[in-house]
């Protein structure tokens, strides 16, 4: 037994298959996997934040193994990021326990890849939108796959819960043509180039 309560967990995967330019010969996959837990914290103020986050290290490889098994398999994953919505009786800072836990917890099942991984949070209520940016898992400066993915459950997080995501994509946006770094020519390794 977990730590923390999940109340319900959510998949979803967009198939993109062309952005008003030709069709794509093999469709761009994005896709979001989310799970809803209870703040642990919700009207109270916590000074220590730390046994959470560890708990939830568990909870982003899972996300993200269930999120990659959808989306073909570790190696079409070229993209990711994540995204916490706080419920209206939390602060940003128990969302941010997230940046550790899932990060760390996707770059474990994705064989650690180094770029850093962009993350947006927020505090909302049932249906919130958030958008949560995309960036190429092995170079951060691949303008190609500077994306977004949405996401949004109609009737979370309530008040004293937490919306924990995590984003991937199999590759850049369709039709990318803005220049730099293209990904065919990573070459130093360090997460940036």
């Amino acid at each position: 037994m977990s730590s923390y309560d999940i109340r319900k967990t959510a998949l979803s995967v967009e198939t993109v298959w062309h952005e008003r330019g030709p069709r794509l010969e093999k469709p761009l996959l994005v896709g979001t996997a989310v799970a809803v837990v209870a703040n642990p914290f919700a009207g109270r103020y916590e000074p220590n934040l730390m046994p959470f986050q560890a708990s939830l290290r568990e909870l982003g490889r899972a996300l993200a193994s269930t999120l990659i098994a959808q989306l073909g398999g570790t190696s079409h994953i070229e993209a990711y990021g994540k995204g916490i919505i706080v419920g209206e009786d939390g602060e940003l800072e128990h969302g941010a326990v997230w940046h550790e836990a899932g990060g760390q917890g996707m770059r474990e099942v994705l064989g650690q890849p180094k770029a850093i991984v962009p993350a947006a949070k927020t505090i909302g209520g049932p249906g919130t939108r958030l958008m949560v940016p995309l960036g190429h898992i092995h170079a951060c400066y691949v303008r190609s796959h500077f994306g977004t993915a949405e996401m949004t459950l109609w009737d979370a997080p309530r008040r004293d819960e937490i919306a924990f995501g995590l984003v991937m994509a199999t590759g850049g946006r369709p039709h990318a043509r803005i220049g730099g770094l293209a990904a065919s020519d990573i070459s130093v390794h360090d997460g940036q180039r």
